[in-house]
Order: structure tokens, then C-alpha cells, then sequence
């Protein structure tokens, strides 16, 4: 799992850092700094959308992930239950900044790919280029909303170590339609990430969370009775 400690490792050098430049800047900077996360994060949701849309054979299906995703979500009032742990350690926003790093960090083809890759063929660069790109994103998410961010490190560690330890089970199921259905609801829920740090719209993002599940349920059911 040498890829994804790297990846995880990048992540916690990357909050510390960011910290560190938060802690001796104004807040008008502060305040331009989020609005620059926003539009970052905003523009990625969009991208991946655009890029993944085309290639979708089902063009409801994410409607219908995001329908049901949002009721189990409410049902089980997700967003609550985060908002406490949360503000166990932090009083500001980091609770938001830290629902979008997790799904920033998580919901990607190189988080995905990279620690099967890694556990069946012993390759290590897409979590080592995923590092990179994670490292960086921690700075500006910590300089954003603080040293809290350093937690998606734990969230990212248990989800590509999971991934790593059932690689030859679920390496089957990850085709290119799967990660393509992924990809589209991940990056919705990117887009919507980036709406509420521009304040123009606040969502309960981790109410939205189970929708990331419906596409693989599709899926397999799909597989399954076919």
C-alpha cells in the first residue's frame, strides 16, 4: 500500500501547509481565497461532467441517483451526524470544506483505479501522480478552511485500502460504464460543493452522498440479470 500512504502522506503535508499560510493572512485574502476555491471547485464539477456525459448509456440514470440518493441521505440525516463530529473539532466552515475534499480526493478515476492497479499489478503511478494533484488541492483547501482538512487523509486511507484489500473482487465490476456513471454523479456533486462555497446556494452535500451508490447498484443488478 506504498502508493497510498504517499497519497496520504501528500494530503497531510499539503493541510499543514496550507495552515501554516491561513494562519498569517487577512481576512479579505481569506475572503478572495474562497471565492477562488469556489470557482475552482465549481469548474471541476463541470468538467467532469461534460466529459463523462457523452460517453453515458443510461441519461437518467444519474437523475434517478441523485432522486434516491438524496432521500436515503435525508432519511438517515447524514449531513447532521457530519455536522456534529465536525464541530467536535472546528466552530467554522470546515465542515463544508471538508465534505469537498473528501469527494475531491475519493471520487476520481485515479482513486479508484490507482490502489487496484497498485494491489494486483504492483503499480504504483497513478497513486503516485493522484498524490501530486491531492497534495496540492490540501494546500489550497487548508489555507481556505484550515488544518481541519487533514482529516480527508483518514476518510482517503480507509477508502483506497478497502479498495486495495479487495482488488481481485471488485477489480471485475469497475469497468469503463461503471466509473463513467461515477463520474457523472461524482462530478454533480463536485459542482454542488462548489456552489455552497460560493455561497450561492447552500446543500446538504452529505445527504447527497448515497448517490454515488445507486450507479453501482444499476450496474451489478444490471450484470446480474443479464
Amino acid at each position: 500500500m506504498i502508493g497510498t500512504i504517499v497519497n496520504v502522506a501528500a494530503i497531510i503535508a499539503g493541510s499543514v501547509a496550507g495552515s501554516l499560510f491561513k494562519k498569517g493572512m487577512k481576512e479579505s485574502y481569506q475572503e478572495i481565497l474562497m471565492q477562488a476555491m469556489g470557482l475552482a471547485v465549481t469548474a471541476l464539477g463541470i468538467y467532469s461532467i461534460v466529459k463523462y456525459m457523452p460517453d453515458s448509456n443510461y441519461p437518467v440514470l444519474f437523475i434517478a441517483s441523485l432522486a434516491i440518493g438524496a432521500l436515503i441521505g435525508q432519511k438517515l440525516d447524514l449531513e447532521s451526524r457530519f455536522q456534529q463530529v465536525v464541530s467536535r473539532f472546528s466552530q467554522g466552515n470546515l465542515a463544508e470544506g471538508l465534505s469537498t475534499a473528501i469527494l475531491l480526493f475519493c471520487i476520481g478515476t485515479l482513486s479508484i483505479i490507482g490502489p487496484i492497479e497498485s494491489a494486483l499489478n504492483g503499480n504504483h503511478t497513478y497513486l503516485y501522480t493522484n498524490a501530486i494533484l491531492d497534495g496540492v488541492t490540501s494546500i489550497v483547501l487548508a489555507s481556505t478552511f484550515g488544518i481541519g482538512i487533514i482529516f480527508s487523509a483518514a476518510v482517503l486511507f480507509c477508502w483506497q485500502g478497502l479498495l486495495y484489500l479487495l482488488a481481485g473482487s471488485v477489480a471485475g465490476f469497475l469497468t469503463p460504464e461503471l466509473l463513467t456513471e461515477i463520474s457523472i454523479v461524482g462530478g454533480i456533486l463536485i459542482l454542488g460543493s462548489g456552489i455552497s462555497i460560493l455561497g450561492i446556494r447552500s446543500f446538504k452535500m452529505m445527504n447527497l452522498i448515497p448517490s454515488l451508490v445507486v450507479p453501482v447498484l444499476f450496474i451489478v443488478l444490471k450484470n446480474g440479470l443479464g
